[in-house]
Order: C-alpha cells, then sequence, then structure tokens
C-alpha cells in the first residue's frame, strides 16, 4: 500500500508539473501575443471612406526596425541569428495585417524567409537601412497613401479591409508588392517620391482587387494572363493619376521584341511571364508591362463605356481578342 501511495504521489507531482510547464507555456505566448498587439496599435492610422465606409489600414512598420537595429547592434555574440531577431521584432507584429492568408504570399518570400543579406537588414546594412527609415515623414506619407486608396476605391470599391504595410528597403529597385487581398506592402526605399506613393499605391489597389474578386477563377495562369494582370494594374494606375508617369510605357510597336514573346504566350510558365514583365533575354526593361497596358487600352479604345469595374473581370483572352492587339504588329 505504501508503494502505490508513493507512486500516486510521484504521479500527481509530474501531473502538476505539466500543467504548470503548460500553463507557463501559455502565459509566455499570451505575453508575446499581447506585446505585439500593443506594439501594433502605435503603429496603424484607421480610417474610412466617408461616403462608402469602405474601411482602411496603414501599419507603418518601418518604426519596428528601430527595436531590430538596437537588438543587433548591441549583440556581441557573432552566432546570433540576426534573421530570428528580425523575425521577433518586424515580422510576427505585423504578419497578420499585412501578411497572413495572402493569395500571392510567395511574392513575399524575399520579405518573410530570405537571409538577413538578401533581406538588406543585416549587420552591415544597419545605417542605410536608419538612413531610409530617416527619410519616411510619417503624416506625409498617410496623406498621400489615404488619397491613393480612397481615389482607387471610388473607382473600385472593395468589401473588405484594404491594409497598407509600409517597410523600408535600400533596394532601389524594389517599390511595391501586393500579398494578396486587403494586403499591400509599400516598400520605401531611397529613390521614393510622393508620385511613387500615390501612383504605386494604386497599382497595387487594383491587385487587390483582382486578387479579392478574380483571381481564384483561374488557379494555371498563362504569360498573357500574367502580362494582363500587370496591364490592367498598369491602366487603372493610369486612370487614377493620368498625369503621374510611375510605369513607362513604349509607345512603339517593335515587331522584333513582340516576335520572341508571342510563341509563348500560351505558356503556363511563371519564369518566362516574369523574364517578359521586367525585360531580360534582349527585351526592354518592364516589357511586359508596357505591352500588358496597352492591350488593356487596345480593349478599351475598342470599347468605348467599358469601366474599370467591367475590364478589371474580363479574361485576358478576351481582353486580347476583343482589343483585336494582333492587327498593331500586322
Amino acid at each position: 500500500m505504501k508503494k502505490k501511495a508513493r507512486i500516486l504521489v510521484v504521479a500527481c507531482i509530474l501531473l502538476l508539473t505539466l500543467i504548470a510547464c503548460e500553463n507557463t507555456v501559455q502565459t509566455r505566448k499570451e505575453q508575446k501575443e499581447n506585446q505585439d498587439k500593443i506594439k501594433l496599435e502605435n503603429l496603424v492610422t484607421s480610417f474610412e471612406h466617408q461616403k462608402t465606409s469602405q474601411s482602411f489600414k496603414i501599419v507603418h512598420a518601418y518604426e519596428l526596425f528601430q527595436n531590430y537595429i538596437s537588438r543587433v547592434a548591441k549583440s556581441k555574440n557573432p552566432d546570433d541569428s540576426y534573421l530570428k531577431i528580425y523575425q521577433e521584432e518586424v515580422i510576427d507584429p505585423i504578419y497578420s495585417d499585412c501578411f497572413k492568408d495572402g493569395e500571392f504570399l510567395h511574392m513575399a518570400e524575399p520579405i518573410l524567409n530570405a537571409s538577413p543579406k538578401q533581406l538588406n537588414v543585416g549587420p552591415s546594412h544597419l545605417i542605410e537601412i536608419q538612413h531610409v527609415i530617416d527619410q519616411i515623414d510619417r503624416q506625409k506619407t498617410d496623406e498621400l497613401i489615404k488619397e491613393s486608396l480612397i481615389k482607387s476605391s471610388d473607382l473600385l470599391p472593395s468589401g473588405i479591409e484594404t491594409t497598407v504595410c509600409v517597410l523600408p528597403s535600400k533596394n532601389k529597385h524594389t517599390d511595391m508588392i501586393t500579398v494578396g487581398a486587403g494586403k499591400i506592402n509599400v516598400l520605401y526605399n531611397p529613390l521614393y517620391t510622393e508620385d511613387t506613393l500615390r501612383a504605386g499605391v494604386a497599382h497595387e489597389y487594383h491587385h487587390s482587387i483582382s486578387a479579392e474578386k478574380h483571381v481564384r477563377k483561374k488557379t494555371n495562369p498563362t504569360v498573357l494572363d500574367n502580362i494582363i494582370f500587370e496591364g490592367k494594374a498598369v491602366m487603372f494606375e493610369k486612370t487614377v493619376y493620368p498625369d503621374i508617369e510611375f510605369t513607362k510605357i513604349d509607345q512603339s510597336y517593335n515587331k522584333e521584341n513582340w516576335a520572341k514573346i508571342e510563341p509563348d504566350l500560351s505558356k503556363v510558365d511563371f519564369n518566362r511571364s516574369l523574364e517578359i514583365l521586367m525585360g531580360g533575354n534582349d527585351l526592354p526593361w518592364i516589357y511586359g508591362y508596357s505591352e500588358g497596358y496597352k492591350m488593356v487600352r487596345s480593349y478599351v479604345e475598342e470599347n468605348p463605356g467599358v469601366g474599370p469595374a467591367e475590364w478589371t473581370g474580363i479574361s485576358a483572352q478576351e481582353i486580347f481578342e476583343k482589343g483585336h492587339y494582333l492587327e498593331k504588329y500586322q
């Protein structure tokens, strides 16, 4: 009996220990979630469209980099995981608002999962990142993003909240990405201007609407789909801000360049799509954006009276065919 009693006591002690450990883990998790919530509240500007009540949110995520920079600067251990610090201080507090469940989450891979060197947030880049952060005027940034979102939503209203997350980048060749419906990332770099924010946010807002209302209809996009997907965003950007040249357009119809891409239009090939869009392999810079825009413009010219709310949902093939785009190269 004494032996059974001792076993029972030990079992009770083990059970209580496990419960205590579980409670401790849960408490730490809750503390972390509460800390992240507090961090986020200080970074957010929320507002609504006065006429439609559509809701918006701007997350000034770049301010979190101060905590990251401080921890990295104080670190004396060369084996410290800078990516882990970056995840804890920057990504975790904003993940839900800026990335979670994004239809185009793969677009955020360089932000979420790359090495500190690739992310441009490693120790050797701290001074440059700090310089970019110092360049950002929060009040002015709020005003410009608000303006763009309101003007964009006047043409294409959304049924969900749209969140714009502002992050710093020392890479002068990055602008913005849309992670999914209602999730836009502004990668603020040293070349940003007021017009970059205005037109760039309008461009990405169109991608957000496409993700919300249309993207799920086609899971294996062709090269043509991808080109016109960007072309629609450029058309929208230029509809909202006709006097801003954010995406440069080559107005000519170069038959030599067209011959390089026409055979690939029906292929399902993301890498080729990207090569055509960005330029490369003897194609001009952002060639695909320019061609995509001209395809959509041709459709709109052939079908006057069809506005953004209509052509946004029209298939790439219909845009291409009913815009009689091939005739441009005959």
